[in-house]
């Protein structure tokens, strides 16, 4: 998997043909041809572990550990995203409804929807997010994998 060329919040990320190719099928499913997983079904679900969650594709960091809660959606809720630039939005028009499409930046991968239905308390939204498009690094890792700038964001 692709980590940060450089330590700071500035590093540069991209879609990474070798991490596409590695995709598993759900993951490819998800993230290269917008699909979704089974609700219930995602294996970050129930992750209760600190440290932060980076796009499967390019390594971008997306959501923090500190700002996931439990929504009862049947897929991982967060309140908002790690780092705003790294998080797209755009209106999604299928299955016959209007819904915010939320995609990484830089690796372009589907990682499932934003609704004004999250807790008032912390913004309002809900980051519905596939574990299919993430892969979490714990923090006592996130020095060593490049992600160091973002301790602060999940102690």
């Amino acid at each position: 998997m692709l980590t940060p060329k450089t330590e700071d919040k500035m590093a540069q990320y991209e879609k990474n043909p070798d991490a596409v190719s590695a995709l598993d099928e759900m993951s490819f499913y998800v993230t290269q041809q917008s699909g979704t997983e089974r609700p219930g079904t995602g294996k970050y679900l129930d992750n209760k572990a600190r440290g932060i969650y980076v796009d499967i594709v390019s390594g971008e960091p997306l959501f923090a550990s500190s700002d996931k809660y439990d929504s009862g959606c049947g897929w991982p809720s967060f309140t908002k995203p790690i780092e705003p630039a790294h998080i797209n939005e755009l209106q999604d028009r299928t299955h016959g409804m209007i819904r915010t499409e939320v995609r990484s930046t830089h690796g372009d991968s589907h990682l499932g929807h934003v609704f004004p239905d999250g807790p008032p308390d912390r913004g309002g939204l809900r980051y519905c997010i596939n574990s299919a498009a993430l892969r979490f690094i714990p923090f006592e890792d996130m020095e060593a994998e490049g992600y160091g700038a973002y301790t602060d964001q999940v102690e």
